[in-house]
């Protein structure tokens, strides 16, 4: 069988996670996976910006039942598959595409309503 090769950015995102697990881990989040993507909840308000983050394939968020609702998880996947697509860029090209979700576009492209931008 020929060796399956995985893009570079693919590997960071892949890392990236592995790290925010651990990080969860230690806050003592429970664990879940949703499609591919891992999901860290109930960690404290300190460990997460606006409700939740992607960071690589994992996402981290609290307690609030809106922050594993189906809309959230489906606009959280399209954040993991960024990541895999730019790898470690992705932090720097979010940054720069600015703090209003209404105007970056990650944001947009993941869904302002499913992200909870928008009603």
């Amino acid at each position: 069988m020929p060796e399956v090769v995985v893009p570079l950015a693919a590997r960071q995102a892949a890392l990236v996670g592995r790290l925010a697990r651990a990080y969860a881990a230690l806050l003592g989040a429970a664990a879940e996976e949703h499609d591919g993507m891992h999901v860290r909840h109930g960690l404290p308000r300190r460990a997460y910006p606006r409700g939740g983050v992607t960071w690589g394939d994992t996402y981290v968020c609290g307690s609030a039942p809106w922050a594993r609702s189906p809309e959230r998880l489906r606009h959280e996947r399209v954040h993991v598959e960024q990541w895999r697509t730019y790898g470690l860029w992705f932090a720097l090209l979010y940054l720069r595409a600015g703090r209003d979700p209404l105007h970056n576009r990650f944001e947009i492209e993941a869904g302002l309503h499913d992200g909870g931008y928008v009603r």
